[in-house]
C-alpha cells in the first residue's frame, strides 16, 4: 500500500529524548518498510526515517501549540493531495477535520491520549474514520468513536539490553507530572531503604507541582537525578535496574516506558490503573500493588521484585509487545479501512502549490 503516515509537529520521529507518540510512528514507519509498503512520512526535518520524508518545520516545534499542529497538518494534507496514496494515517486530531477535503482517501487516526469529554464530542463527527485505541481500558473510556481496534504499541527488542545481575536502585522514567508520580516513586523508595535513580522533565503546565512536590525531593541522599533521557542512556538504566517504580494516579492509556523496562528484563512495580492490567504479567514481568507500602514491600532488597525472572521478562515481552506484531494488526486496519471506503468517483488528485 501507498501510506501517507502523519506524525506531529512538536518532536523528531524518533524523539531525541522525551516522546512517546514519535517513537511509536517510526516503529511503524520502519515496519511497514519491512513489509513491503511505500511510506511518506510527514513529520519535522530534524527526523530520522527510511521513508520518503517530508517536512514543513525544519526542527522540532516545543512545547505543542494548536496553531503550529494545524499548520504542519493543513500542509501534509495538501501533499497528499497532489499524491496517489491508498490510505492517510493520522496521529493528530486536527487530520479528522481537514479529512474532508479528501473525499475517498481512508482516514486511519491512532487515539494517543486519555479520554477527554470535548475529543469524544469531536469524534462524533466523524464515523467514517477508522480508529485506533491504545489499549483496551481507553478504548472502554472512549465514546465518540464508531468503529474502534485495539492495537497494543511495539517496539524492536534489539534495541534493548538484560542483564541477570542489575544494580542496587531502582528507577523512575516519566515527566514530571501528577499523574505520573514521581514524587511517590521517590517516598517509596526511602520506605524500601533503596536508591532510586530518576528520570524526567517537566512541562510548562506542570511547573507549580514539579517546584513543591518534586523538586525538594530531587535532594534527599537516595535520589539520584539524571534529568531527561533519550534512548542511549534510558537503555542502560533499564538494564541495570531492579525495578521501575510507576506509581501512577490516572487511567493511563498505555505506558510505553512499562514495555521499555520489561524489554530490558526490568521488572515493573506500578498501580493498577488504566492499560496497566493489560500489560503487566503480575508474579512475571512486575507486580501491580494495592498501596505504597506494598510498592516498597515489593522492591525491598531480596524482596519479591528481586526473585523475578529477567530472562523471562525480556521474553515475554518480545512477544507480546514488537514491532512486527504492532505493525501486522495495523497492515489488517489498513486493509478493512480501504475495503469500506467508498468510491472516488470523479475525484481527482488537486496538485499543491
Amino acid at each position: 500500500m501507498r501510506i501517507a503516515m502523519i506524525s506531529t509537529p512538536f518532536l523528531s520521529v524518533p524523539p531525541r529524548d522525551y516522546g512517546g507518540t514519535e517513537l511509536v510512528v517510526y516503529e511503524l514507519v520502519e515496519g511497514l518498510l519491512d513489509r513491503g509498503h511505500e511510506v511518506a512520512l510527514f513529520a519535522t526535518g530534524d527526523s530520522r526515517t527510511s521513508a520518503r520524508q517530508y517536512a514543513l518545520y525544519p526542527t522540532s516545534q516545543w512545547p505543542p501549540g494548536p496553531i503550529t499542529d494545524l499548520n504542519h497538518v493543513s500542509w501534509a494534507m495538501t501533499r497528499v493531495m497532489g499524491g496517489e496514496y491508498d490510505l492517510v494515517h493520522a496521529h493528530s486530531a486536527v487530520a479528522l477535520a481537514l479529512g474532508r477535503l479528501l473525499p475517498g482517501v481512508p482516514l486511519v487516526y491512532t487515539l494517543h491520549h486519555a479520554h477527554e469529554g470535548v475529543m469524544s464530542d469531536y469524534y462524533r463527527h466523524f464515523r467514517e474514520v477508522e480508529y485506533v485505541a491504545i489499549s483496551h481500558d481507553q478504548c472502554r473510556r472512549e465514546t465518540g468513536v464508531r468503529r474502534c481496534t485495539v492495537i497494543h504499541h511495539g517496539l524492536d527488542p534489539a534495541r534493548y539490553r538484560w542483564t541477570g545481575r542489575p544494580q542496587p536502585y531502582v528507577c523512575f522514567v516519566a515527566r514530571f507530572a501528577p499523574e505520573k508520580g514521581a514524587h511517590t516513586a521517590i517516598d517509596v523508595a526511602r520506605l524500601a531503604g533503596v536508591p532510586i535513580r530518576v528520570a524526567g522533565e517537566v512541562h510548562p503546565p506542570n511547573l507549580d507541582y514539579f517546584r513543591a512536590e518534586v523538586e525538594p525531593r530531587l535532594g534527599e541522599p537516595h535520589v539520584t537525578y539524571l534529568g531527561c533521557v533519550g534512548t542511549e542512556r534510558k537503555v542502560p538504566l533499564l538494564r541495570d535496574a531492579r525495578a521501575l517504580v510507576a506509581p501512577i494516579d490516572w487511567n493511563e492509556p498505555f505506558g510505553l516506558i512499562f514495555i521499555e523496562a520489561m524489554l530490558s528484563g526490568c521488572p515493573v512495580v506500578t498501580f493498577g490503573r488504566g492499560s496497566v492490567p493489560e500489560l503487566i504479567e503480575h508474579g512475571v514481568t512486575g507486580f501491580i500493588a494495592r498501596s505504597v507500602e506494598e510498592m516498597a514491600h515489593l522492591i525491598r532488597p531480596g524482596g519479591p521484585a528481586d526473585v523475578l525472572d529477567r530472562q523471562r521478562i525480556r521474553a515475554s515481552a518480545a512477544r507480546r509487545f514488537s514491532r512486527e506484531r504492532m505493525t501486522a494488526e495495523y497492515e489488517r486496519v489498513y486493509h478493512a479501512a480501504a475495503a469500506r471506503a467508498e468510491p472516488r468517483n470523479d475525484w481527482r488528485p488537486i496538485t499543491a502549490a
